[in-house]
């Protein structure tokens, strides 16, 4: 091995050593948030915030995937990122027949308290999307890493105007409602991420196409 192979080599497991890191940190981040969101939920009878513990316990889950991809195949990424996607997609079925459950009947939450968690939330997703920005380059699972911290601070945000309509109200109505749009978020994000492992698996697969085709010529 040359010289330059051996510093190549050396900045390979360098990059892969420092992705690891963020991911790890980013990942125990996400951990915590789950942990006080869903009780902080299940308190305050909140759907809204047990949707946003859910979304934040997919985001771990993608992270720790991510944490076993980094320096491994392609094709080991497009399928940790697939089962990330779907994963998502399944967390937010789940919240819709929550959501369909409470409509029946139960209180309204407080509002109050989902202010606050929508507060200390969004926090918590600026530090990851700056941790994440860390990272240069096409990855499939840091774009999957991205989109799932993007689409806590949206919800986040409509948590947040949730609280404040359930102070007014006196309703568990926009609650309710808020579940199912971070339900649709959910499965959305779910879907952008399963295009991405689309996309990195077809690049994939078309140089091995051509070179299979010119050794056959």
């Amino acid at each position: 091995m040359g010289d330059e192979d051996e510093f190549a080599a050396m900045d390979l497991a360098s990059s892969n050593a420092q992705d690891r890191r963020i991911l790890l940190y980013v990942l125990m981040i996400n951990l915590a948030q789950t942990a006080l969101g869903m009780g902080v939920g299940v308190w305050a009878s909140s759907t809204a915030l047990i949707g946003a513990a859910l979304d934040n316990l997919a985001d771990a889950s993608v992270y720790g995937v991510g944490i076993y991809a980094v320096g491994r195949s392609v094709r080991a990424k497009v399928a940790a990122a697939r089962l990330s996607g779907w994963l998502l997609i399944g967390l937010s079925i789940l919240l819709v027949g929550e959501v369909i459950r409470r409509f029946m009947g139960s209180e309204a939450p407080i509002g109050l308290a989902m202010m606050a968690m929508a507060a200390v939330n969004a926090a918590i997703n600026v530090l990851c999307l700056r941790l994440i920005r860390r990272h240069r380059g096409e990855d499939v699972n840091f774009k999957a890493s991205a989109i799932f911290t993007s689409n806590d601070s949206i919800v986040n945000m409509a948590i947040l105007a949730s609280g404040i309509l359930v102070l007014w109200l006196g309703s568990n109505m926009p609650d309710l409602i808020l579940g199912i749009v971070a339900a649709l978020f959910a499965a959305n994000g779910g879907r952008e991420i399963l295009e991405h492992a689309r996309k990195a698996s077809r690049a994939t697969s078309t140089p091995s196409a051509e070179r299979n085709s010119q050794d056959s010529e």
